[in-house]
């Protein structure tokens, strides 16, 4: 079952200089009939005018993974240094046992990003922090693992180190990354008991026969593959979560 959320019909909150588009209910901004999605808890497309913050806290047990689809942003928290990210970028903060503040700035020219809460499989622990540059695409233009709960997703677990691992989340979940070009597709397969989400970041796709513009989200249960197929240059992000 694939259900679309075109951008228009999604929650608008501003925080702030922050802008936020809501796929899911979050702070003031609730949605009885979109509250999360599995272990999803939230999904954010967040806009900043230049040198402006969008601030947080406190927070505990969720992994908040954000990535950068324009200008540089710098993350801030009270627990580890500051971390600045370029476009294609990635941050992750696990707030686990407790994050008392935390805070994005956009730089001179702004900044948009999108933000995936994760809800880790246990709670408490020791707070982590991780930021990778931009990752390269595939030469297929397929799904690229940005951050992965699953050891087997780490190529340093496999004793290959290679350029690109993916962040490391406390759930059972992934988030991933496609850049495809315009007439061609990106398959994804995974198993009927997940729940995925996919949102467009940039250009357009067809999934299902069901058009997607930026911004658009798609929630995919029950499914053991699917494909996407881009109706013009397009980067697309899939969360993967345990339906529960």
């Amino acid at each position: 079952m694939i259900v679309i959320r075109h951008a228009d019909s999604l929650g608008q909150m501003q925080q702030g200089d922050a802008l936020l588009r809501c796929h899911f209910a979050f702070g003031s901004c609730q949605d009885p009939e979109h509250v999360h999605d599995g272990r999803l808890r939230a999904v954010n497309v967040v806009h900043l005018p230049a040198n402006a913050d969008y601030v947080l806290g406190p927070e505990r047990n969720v992994d908040i993974v954000t990535w950068v689809a324009n200008g540089t942003l710098t993350a801030r928290n009270d627990l580890f240094p500051d971390e600045t990210i370029e476009a294609g970028g990635l941050h992750l903060l696990s707030a686990a046992s407790g994050c008392l503040s935390m805070s994005w700035r956009a730089g001179t020219a702004g900044a948009s990003f999108l933000q995936f809460w994760f809800l880790p499989d246990e709670e408490g622990g020791e707070p982590a922090q991780e930021a990778r540059s931009a990752f390269a695409g595939l030469e297929d233009g397929g799904f690229r693992i940005l951050a992965s709960g699953f050891p087997e997703d780490d190529p340093q677990e496999t004793g290959t180190i290679t350029d690109g691992a993916p962040v490391t989340l406390r759930a059972s979940a992934r988030l991933l990354h496609a850049e495809i070009s315009q007439g061609e597709g990106a398959c994804y397969r995974t198993t009927p008991d997940r729940t995925l989400y996919l949102v467009v970041a940039r250009g357009g796709v067809a999934v299902d026969n069901a058009a997607l513009g930026p911004g658009d989200g798609a929630r995919i249960d029950g499914e053991q593959s699917f494909t996407v197929m881009a109706t013009g240059d397009s980067v697309i992000l899939l969360a993967d979560t345990a339906a529960g």
